[in-house]
């Protein structure tokens, strides 16, 4: 992925994040939360709801990732169990959010560039994305790391006054013998 990074990307730096980034996850996904249909949350997680998630995720063996810049955090990526049950186990669900402002960068490619061969690495099988349409940069991204459309449920979520429809993305992570 180095080869392949823009100079934006060179500036950011991308770790596992911790505890002391809650505040900054929580800056980074409430304005989803508040202005559009890429979450279906209601409310903005506070950064003590956003540290338990963090967390939730690190228990489960999971990795979230964080991009920053000059200490700043501006993006983060992160994976969790698909369903509870045993036969899941090996499938995950990820989600990538930056920063309103720093789209368009890069960040969101160098955090998937990142988290996926952890996934892959840890024995993951598959990932699955779950996408409110329309959202074509999150498809753009999600395609551009081999993604592929596997459903597309109509009318499942309400947000503003209006009913969305959702599309699920796939991606397998082992690598064919």
């Amino acid at each position: 992925m180095t080869a392949m990074m823009n100079s934006a990307q060179r500036d950011y730096h991308v770790r596992a994040a911790t505890p002391d980034d809650a505040v900054a996850l929580a800056r980074i996904y409430g304005p989803y939360v508040r202005d559009s249909i890429v979450t279906f949350e209601e409310v903005p997680p506070t950064p003590a709801d956003m540290a338990q998630r963090l967390q939730m995720t690190l228990d489960a063996s999971l990795p979230w990732l964080v991009a920053e810049r000059g200490g700043e955090v501006r993006g983060f990526a992160h994976a969790s169990r698909w369903k509870g049950r045993c036969a899941y186990r090996f499938a995950v669900e990820v989600t990538v959010y930056v920063e309103q402002g720093y789209a368009g960068l890069g960040i969101g490619s160098l955090l998937y560039g990142r988290l996926l061969p952890q996934l892959r690495d840890g024995g993951m099988h598959t990932a699955l994305a779950g996408i409110a349409l329309p959202n074509p940069a999150s498809i753009a991204l999600h395609e551009k790391f081999g993604f592929r459309k596997v459903a597309h449920f109509r009318q499942v979520g309400f947000k503003f006054g209006r009913w969305i429809d959702v599309g699920y993305w796939q991606l397998m992570l082992e690598q064919p013998d």
